[in-house]
């Protein structure tokens, strides 16, 4: 899902050739690449419009991305063994690249933190053609702390096992949740700063909330790279 920088990157490790199973091989990496294109494609378009929305070039985060190590990564849980109610398929956390696009998975169980009330959200996406995108630590540093990556967790509730029995009941689809996530990166070797703009429209956002400034997180200036490392 990468395009090859025409310098030596610095994070080497960080920009690996994608893994190619032996016994898929004929078929692998062409479905992938359509489906993680056309995930690229639309997360893309997410980062030109947010670009625009923040009063920047449409291209400011496009053009810091271009040699991204962009990853398609879909993760599998078995529902037979882990399909318990409350079972935690992937803790509590947020994503450290730029934004996070997923497909609808089958199965119910994904949760989010709103940053405006700090209430767990258990996500319902609609049926049909959508998208569910997240912000991570990379547009956090960007924009100062303005734009914060989304808390979230992956964990079996009602919805789940109310799916689960519907799915056992027609006996025609295994018990596999699916997540279909594409993590897109900016460039390992882009100097990753806040842009002093938008930094400041966050202190803004702050002070008017009235949050102690004592306890805000600052944003150093490094490499993308050494961001991911740390």
């Amino acid at each position: 899902m990468s395009s090859t920088p025409p310098y030596e990157t610095q994070f080497p490790s960080l920009n690996m050739p994608n893994v190619i199973p032996s016994a898929f091989e004929d078929v692998w990496k062409p479905t992938l690449d359509k489906w993680g294109q056309a995930m690229k494609n639309a997360v893309e378009g997410v980062a030109e419009m947010t670009a625009l929305g923040l009063g920047l070039d449409q291209r400011t985060f496009t053009y810091a991305g271009l040699y991204g190590p962009h990853l398609l990564a879909p993760t599998a849980s078995d529902l037979n063994k882990y399909g318990k109610k409350d079972t935690i398929l992937a803790g509590f956390h947020s994503d450290l690249n730029f934004l996070t696009i997923h497909g609808r998975s089958r199965y119910p169980g994904l949760h989010i933190w709103a940053r405006n009330s700090g209430k767990r959200i258990a996500v319902k996406v609609p049926p049909g053609r959508y998208l569910l995108v997240q912000a991570g630590k990379q547009l956090e540093h960007i924009t100062g702390g303005l734009i914060k990556a989304g808390l979230h967790e992956v964990v079996v509730n009602e919805a789940t096992t109310q799916v689960i029995e519907k799915t056992k009941s027609q006996g025609t689809r295994p018990l596999i949740r699916i997540s279909s996530t594409f993590f897109w990166h900016l460039s390992s070797d882009y100097d990753l700063e806040p842009i002093q703009s938008l930094q400041t429209r966050a202190a803004e956002v702050r002070q008017q909330a009235g949050e102690d400034e004592s306890e805000v997180q600052t944003y150093e200036k490094m490499k993308v790279g050494t961001q991911v490392q740390k």
